[in-house]
């Protein structure tokens, strides 16, 4: 099974070009942006709650 999901994300268009200006000032593509947006989001979720354990494997 592929590693990588493909995800379409829908979004307020000026919101996107505002996070899109933020990841460019970070050396990064919006889609890695909101990799390490979700990183960090499941990081700090974690270490509040406890690791999140997956019971099967959900696309």
């Amino acid at each position: 099974m592929d590693e990588i999901l493909r995800y379409t994300l829908r979004v307020n268009r000026q919101l996107f070009r505002k996070f899109r200006y933020i990841a460019e000032s970070e050396g990064r593509s919006a889609n890695k942006e909101i990799e390490q947006f979700m990183k960090r989001s499941v990081r700090d979720f974690e270490k509040e709650h406890g690791e999140i354990v997956l019971t099967d494997q959900e696309n």
